[in-house]
């Protein structure tokens, strides 16, 4: 059957409707706005089906009424549409869709038992009304009745099986139970149903996030692949280990990852590169971020010293250049943390020299010996690199390797400076970011759409102490210590109408992020390379500050975190990340022996001292093993060779904040405050940081990404 366009699809379901056949045309109109969904014509459809059968008079007076309804409600007016709705029902009991509107305004006013009371009362008057199920699942899950909301939902799909927010809604529920593989094949579901669906696509990413998976799932890997092609709705990092994991039940790969067929001469590269050029979840990873595994780590190396070594033999092929396009990006992004043999560094030298001849012959090098080149050194370093010729297999590599580092040195000439830097500590952090900016990212999470304050503080569970600032429509931000652009790019696109200020030490740091910024269009944001000490020179204070991973790497957080109070407003938020000393012990040994042992951090050094760690059987060796951190140099050096490191515990920060006249708000992640909600049932032991405390005491690897929390000034 041809599929019906829009009109042809409005047109049928009015006819259904005239006919009295409402559910079918409720059916319809919910076809039409699970693609479209701000189709108004479909939403006023479904809101007249039930006045059909009312006389000519009433039908109008009905109409209208439901009209009015619908445009305040649309228009965020939920008291007025209570209120009015509430009215109306009195003159009509029997109007179903008014009862609709009546629950969603009183769902959206979180009056939830209200909500509930109206929409079952939908169901009493029309038990086949999709609406009202999916409404009743939204109140339920947002009063945390997860197996009564799932529930509703089910009923939902019952009724209307092809509504794919009903999936993404019910994916949701199993998420926040911890049933995650049962969550993503719901996100799964949506997306069989709209292939674009937003949604289902950003909480397959969330929903991955640490997952290890025990069987295959092909059509799982298709997706990922897809969701690792859109630059906002994954962190390609977050997600490495599951794609790793069911990547390795595809032959085609694990074959190759046995020992035994690693290791002797009779390994057989080419072989090896078109069983893996035909797999694209592992292409795409290597492309986008350092995967994060040892053996395909192992595999990948060898794969580059064979190459090497047989380059100006080899065949031109689609395969082999896809391949060797996707390593020259894995190399660049883990900023070539793979080891070298003397042989390979005699190789790539002749390499080299090879191409130069070419080139003063006005000969072009073949896109294999570049990409060659390009998974040993970045082709930027090359002052013949604007000489290569660019190809539909080289175009990827050039443009990570040449255009973007070109595009950045324009970049940082235009970024301005507060003042001087002269604080020693601040002197040597920042000479490390210009040497190995942090970290070095593709594609981010993003939120899918911005959100006001009082919704943020509200979905985070924030304890505040002054109203004033959920007010605050059009928020000014600070973020101290940006890095490369993840922090304040996600802090632009969170928070609603905001104008951000993101400063760093780095020159190198700043040029990365203000050219990613650019690159996702974002227009909030301004970046100066500034030192925290000097942010009181700004004279101008903020509505929220943000510091993250920050203030314990300069010479005395508490100075550093006093000066960034008083570029607080009164009322302000801040959120602070700081390193545990419980959730960091092993962090601690590792940089005593690195101190041991005399090593600096060249990247000679701390390759030498990275292969100690992967042939270790020591315990806290492999706490770190299991960091995604070791992958790449400059996530390894920060993780173990920094310059300047402090650690806390949850006592000082309580004495901090005292000291500072800051009240605790509560910590971010939503996965530690699950977890701790289990053993602090009460909603006041969230605010309670001895009860905080003791959770670290008995769970000391809880914070191992930090304590990420927020504070608010009073005075």
């Amino acid at each position: 059957m041809p599929k019906l366009s829009v009109e042809d699809t409005l047109r049928k379901a009015k006819t259904f409707a005239q006919k009295g056949n409402i559910t079918e045309a409720q059916k319809l109109y919910h076809t039409i706005l699970s693609n479209f969904p701000n189709n108004n014509r479909a939403r006023q459809g479904l809101a007249n089906l039930s006045i059909h059968k009312k006389t000519e008079a009433s039908q109008k007076q009905i109409y209208e009424a439901v009209n009015h309804l619908v445009n305040l409600f649309n228009q965020g007016h939920f008291i007025e549409v209570a209120r009015h709705a509430e009215t109306l029902l009195k003159q009509y009991p029997e109007e179903f869709i008014i009862w609709n509107i009546l629950g969603g305004a009183y769902a959206t006013l979180k009056k939830f038992d209200q909500a509930l009371k109206a929409l079952k009362k939908v169901i009493e008057l029309n038990p086949n009304y999709v609406d009202a199920y999916y409404n009743i699942g939204v109140v339920l899950n947002d009063q945390g009745k997860i197996d009564e909301a799932i529930e509703a939902y089910q009923k939902c799909i019952s009724l209307f099986p092809n509504y794919p927010d009903t999936y993404v809604n019910m994916g949701l529920g199993l998420k926040s139970q911890g049933k995650l593989e049962k969550a993503i094949e719901a996100f799964i579901t949506a997306l069989s149903i709209k292939p674009d669906h937003p949604e289902a696509y950003f909480n397959i990413g969330v929903s991955l996030k640490g997952v290890f998976f025990k069987k295959p799932n092909p059509r799982l890997q298709k997706i990922m692949t897809s969701l690792l092609d859109k630059k906002t709705y994954v962190r390609p990092k977050d997600i490495s280990k599951a794609a790793v994991s069911l990547l390795k039940f595809n032959p085609k790969l694990n074959k190759h990852l046995e020992p035994q067929n690693m290791a002797g001469g009779d390994f057989k590269s080419l072989e090896v590169i078109k069983d893996l050029s035909k797999l694209p979840l592992l292409l795409k990873l290597m492309s986008v971020c350092p995967i994060d595994d040892l053996s395909i780590e192992n595999l990948l190396e060898k794969l580059r010293a064979k190459l090497l070594m047989s380059i100006t033999e080899l065949t031109n092929t689609s395969e082999l250049l896809n391949f060797q396009s996707a390593l020259a990006l894995q190399c660049f992004t883990n900023e070539y943390i793979y080891s070298q043999s003397d042989d390979e560094k005699k190789a790539i030298d002749k390499l080299e020299q090879l191409v130069k001849k070419m080139l003063r012959q006005d000969k072009k090098p073949s896109s294999q010996i570049i990409l060659c080149l390009a998974s040993y050194k970045s082709l930027n370093h090359y002052e013949w690199s604007n000489l290569l010729l660019v190809t539909n297999e080289t175009k990827d590599v050039f443009t990570r390797q040449i255009v973007e580092p070109n595009n950045e040195l324009e970049l940082r000439e235009k970024i301005p400076l507060l003042e001087d830097i002269t604080d020693k500590i601040s002197s040597k952090v920042r000479d490390q970011y210009e040497k190995s900016p942090y970290p070095r990212w593709v594609n981010l999470k993003l939120g899918l759409k911005p959100a006001s304050i009082s919704k943020i503080i509200s979905d985070i569970r924030l304890k505040i102490f002054d109203d004033k600032i959920k007010g605050v429509k059009s928020p000014e931000i600070l973020i101290a210590g940006c890095g490369t652009g993840q922090h304040s790019i996600g802090t632009a696109t969170r928070f609603k109408d905001s104008k951000v200020l993101a400063v760093d030490l780095s020159l190198s740091s700043l040029s990365y992020a203000k050219r990613k910024t650019e690159e996702l269009n974002i227009q909030n944001i301004d970046y100066m390379q500034a030192d925290i000490l000097d942010l009181l020179k700004l004279d101008k204070k903020f509505d929220i500050v943000e510091s993250a991973g920050v203030i314990h790497h300069m010479d005395d957080p508490f100075v550093a975190w006093s000066i960034l109070k008083d570029c607080l407003k009164s009322g302000g938020l801040m959120k602070i990340a700081l390193y545990s000393k419980l959730a960091r012990q092993h962090i601690v040994e590792m940089r005593k022996e690195i101190s041991n042992k005399g090593l600096g951090s060249s990247d000679a050094e701390m390759k030498y001292f990275r292969n100690i760690l992967i042939k270790s059987n020591k315990k806290h060796h492999k706490l770190v093993l299991n960091s995604p951190d070791i992958f790449s140099m400059s996530t390894l050096k920060d993780l173990l060779f920094h310059v300047q490191e402090h650690r806390f515990t949850i006592t000082h920060i309580q004495e901090c904040l005292f000291d500072l006249g800051l009240q605790f708000c509560g910590f971010e992640s939503d996965k530690i405050v699950s977890h701790f909600k289990l053993t602090n049932a009460q909603k006041e032991d969230l605010y309670n940081l001895d009860k905080w405390q003791t959770y670290e005491e008995a769970n000391p690897r809880a914070f191992s990404g930090m304590y990420q929390f927020w504070c608010q000034k009073l005075l």
